[in-house]
């Protein structure tokens, strides 16, 4: 039962940061495409990598408790798992308004929504913060 409930409150804790991160992303989003002009799908790949620099932080300490592996370790994985994300993001984004014609505010919402808990948690878990590797110990 420990287990479980220790999962829970990281699952928990992960989606917080998550919504930081969020805030972070569709702020600079919103800047960028609503005051300054700049295409949407710019604009949410400047905001995913702002929000990404976010997450890492509160994740590596706050989330996963990662202070006992290397940063360099953990940075190169953050890197690999965070180019997918921005790559989901992005072409999800646009790929969903293009589609549906919807505005690209809600297309935003639905695809981070899904990158966060399919990809972002699960390869952070389990490849990112995970203290089975050899490398950085």
């Amino acid at each position: 039962m420990g287990n479980l409930k220790n999962t829970i409150a990281t699952f928990a804790k992960a989606q917080c940061s998550a919504w930081v991160a969020s805030c972070v992303d569709f702020g600079i989003t919103l800047l960028l495409a609503n005051v300054l002009g700049m295409w949407y799908a710019y604009s949410t790949l400047l905001g995913a990598f702002s929000g990404g620099l976010v997450n890492c932080g509160i994740n590596y300490r706050w989330v996963f408790h990662a202070i006992g592996l290397k940063k360099k370790y953990v940075a190169l994985r953050y890197v690999f798992v965070w180019i997918g994300s921005i790559a989901f993001n992005t072409l999800g984004t646009w790929r969903l308004t293009e589609l549906t014609g919807m505005n690209y505010i809600i297309s935003k919402t639905i695809v981070a929504v899904l990158v966060a808990v399919l990809w972002n948690y699960q390869m952070q878990r389990t490849f990112v913060f995970h203290y089975g590797r050899s490398c950085g110990q």
